[in-house]
């Protein structure tokens, strides 16, 4: 389970290095940073509950902050 977060820290990387290049400065930093927080989980050896309950709370915030910025932040 430990390699797969660092797959996900690889794919993180490659979406930052697509949105440096595409001039996409904000959310390029945002991926990079997530490119981070997953290569250091992939590395510190947790058990397969740790991993499943973190991967959860990842994606529970993650789509709370999209919904939240696609209902309130954006513009029409």
């Amino acid at each position: 389970m430990d390699r797969m977060f660092r797959v996900l820290g690889f794919w993180t990387l490659v979406i930052g290095l697509m949105g440096l290049a595409g001039d996409m400065v904000p959310m390029a930093l945002i991926f990079f940073a997530q490119t981070a927080v997953f290569v250091l989980l992939g590395y510190m050896k947790l058990t397969e509950r740790s991993y499943i309950l973190i991967f959860w709370g990842y994606m529970f915030f993650a789509f709370l902050g999209f919904s939240y910025w696609s209902f309130f932040k954006l513009e029409l």
